[in-house]
Formats: structure tokens, C-alpha cells, sequence
């Protein structure tokens, strides 16, 4: 009987064994988003966006099961990610449209939830998103403190980096005082806190401002894809290929972070 019972244990997924499973939520602005999870209702993501990729669109691949054990801050055996980034969303925006309210409702203890503002914050000739450096440290004060009164974990990170400018070969700083604002609020609540700005910079900066320019980012040539018959050029967004980049530099950091939860 016993035998008969290991048996049958053994041809179940082992999936069904899971006892944990952390939801590890992206909040954000288009840079992370998801374009191809109905970012636009009723439209072929490969006909009307594609190659456009936010970083979150390709993370869950980072965080599977095997690689779990690598990350000591996800308590869980399996790891789902949430991206609820948005483009053109500021710390502001992201909130008063109820778009963390419904993150909020769902965070469970263990939860993780991924913070990457600024790009849309700095944004001063576009007042309906623009937050200025306190109102963005705020914002983040919010966030952090919600998530962890729901026994959740908050990572900030500071915005990721733009392809410009260029100095001496190395990709520079385009947020101001952005990241250092980020820096300061994660320190104030002692939370772990990733410097993508910084990592983003320094990774682009060894492949190249032509490579960069032409595999990581939205610079196309007309006629070569279908969503954009005359070409494309943005030094923001990403191609599968810089998302990718960018992924697995938020992955490698999170492997390198040592926190344990503190009653708030």
C-alpha cells in the first residue's frame, strides 16, 4: 500500500507541492511595464508595440524555482511576478489612479514589491505627471511604509538609465537629484534599495554607446517592423535585448541583498 501510495505521489506535477508561493509585484513607469500582457486591449502586441519591452515584461524567467535559493530575502519555494508598471506613471499618478490600492489589497506577508519611479517624476514639462524631489520621496515614504505594515518586503529602486548623455565613452546621469532622493528615503527606512541608475549606466557604458544604441533601445529602421513602418528613435525604452539586460542586473542585485523583515 505504501509502495502504490509513493507511486502515485511520484507521477503528480510536482508544482501541486509547493507550500509557499511569493508574489513579487512591479510597480513603475513604461521602462518596466509589460506590453504584451493587454497593455492595450485588443491590440496584437507583435502588430501594433513589438519590439518595445519593459524590463518587467521578461523578469519572471530570473526568478524561478531553481534560482529561488540564491535570493535569501523570497521566503517561499516559488516566485510569480505581478508587473503593474505603467507607462507614463509618476510615484504621483501611480497612486491617485487606484493602481497601487489594488496592489495594496493584495500584498501578503512575504510579498515583495519592486518600486522603479523618476523617469516621469523629473518630467517638468508635463505637469499632470511631474513630482518634485519631495513629493517623490513622499510618494516612496508611502509605498514603503504601506508594504510594510502588510509584513511585505519594499525594494526601491533608483530609475534606470537613459541613452543619453554620453561623456568620454561612459553613459551619465539624465535624473538629477532623483536616485540620490531614492537612495535617502530606502536609507531612512533602512529597506534594501538597488541602483539601477548606476548599474544600467555602467553595463551600457562597456558595451558601447552604437551598440547600445542600436540593440538596447527603440532605435529602428523604417521598414522593419510592422508596428513602426518608418522607424523609431527612442533612447528610453527598451528592445527584448536591453530588457533582458536590465532584468537580469535586478536579479543579480537581489541576489546580494541581506535583510531580514523588522516590525514597523
Amino acid at each position: 500500500m505504501k509502495f502504490c501510495i509513493a507511486f502515485i505521489l511520484m507521477l503528480v506535477p510536482q508544482w501541486l507541492f509547493v507550500d509557499d508561493v511569493v508574489h513579487i509585484y512591479l510597480i513603475g513607469d513604461s521602462t518596466v511595464a509589460n506590453y504584451a500582457d493587454n497593455y492595450d486591449p485588443g491590440k496584437d502586441y507583435m502588430k501594433t508595440r513589438y519590439p518595445v519591452t519593459g524590463w518587467g515584461q521578461v523578469f519572471q524567467p530570473y526568478v524561478t524555482a531553481d534560482s529561488l535559493s540564491s535570493i535569501s530575502i523570497i521566503k517561499a519555494d516559488s516566485a510569480v511576478v505581478d508587473d503593474r508598471a505603467r507607462g507614463g506613471r509618476s510615484t504621483r499618478t501611480f497612486f491617485q489612479e487606484g493602481r497601487w490600492r489594488s496592489v495594496y489589497k493584495q500584498l501578503k506577508k512575504n510579498d515583495v514589491v519592486i518600486m522603479q519611479f523618476g523617469h516621469n517624476d523629473a518630467a517638468e514639462n508635463k505637469p499632470e505627471r511631474y513630482v518634485d524631489i519631495e513629493g517623490y520621496k513622499e510618494f516612496l515614504r508611502l509605498y514603503i511604509e504601506q508594504t510594510l505594515q502588510k509584513e511585505a518586503i519594499p525594494i526601491v529602486l533608483t530609475p534606470v538609465c537613459r541613452n543619453y548623455p554620453w561623456e568620454n565613452g561612459h553613459l551619465e546621469n539624465v535624473h538629477g537629484e532623483y536616485p540620490d532622493a531614492a537612495k535617502e528615503v530606502a536609507n531612512e527606512y533602512d529597506v534594501p534599495l538597488i541602483d539601477l541608475n548606476q548599474l544600467s549606466m555602467d553595463a551600457f557604458s562597456k558595451k558601447g554607446q552604437e551598440y547600445v544604441s542600436e540593440h538596447y533601445f527603440m532605435n529602428l529602421p523604417a521598414g522593419k517592423y510592422e508596428a513602426y513602418p518608418d522607424g523609431q528613435n527612442d533612447n528610453t525604452h527598451f528592445q527584448p535585448e536591453g530588457a533582458k539586460i536590465i532584468s537580469q542586473l535586478v536579479f543579480n542585485a537581489l541576489k546580494n541583498i541581506q535583510w531580514e523583515y523588522k516590525s514597523f
